[in-house]
């Protein structure tokens, strides 16, 4: 009998990105709408990427099981 493939959680591969050292990375919420309202700087903060806190690292791998 083979081996079981994992699964993908395909939701979350659209929303975040593993580099090549590990890290999981993602985008800043809130750079989508009502944007008239934000300062220049703050949009220009929201434009950066950002490290997937701790706890929740394990999680994301666990969802990606072949590092996509």
């Amino acid at each position: 009998m083979a081996v079981k493939k994992l699964k993908t959680k395909k939701s979350l591969l659209k929303r975040v990105k593993i580099s090549r050292t590990g890290k999981v990375l993602r985008k800043k919420a809130g750079k989508s709408h009502l944007l008239s309202s934000k300062t220049s700087s703050r949009k220009r903060r929201l434009r950066k990427t950002t490290e997937i806190a701790g706890p929740y690292k394990k999680m994301v791998k666990r969802a990606l099981p072949y590092g996509a």
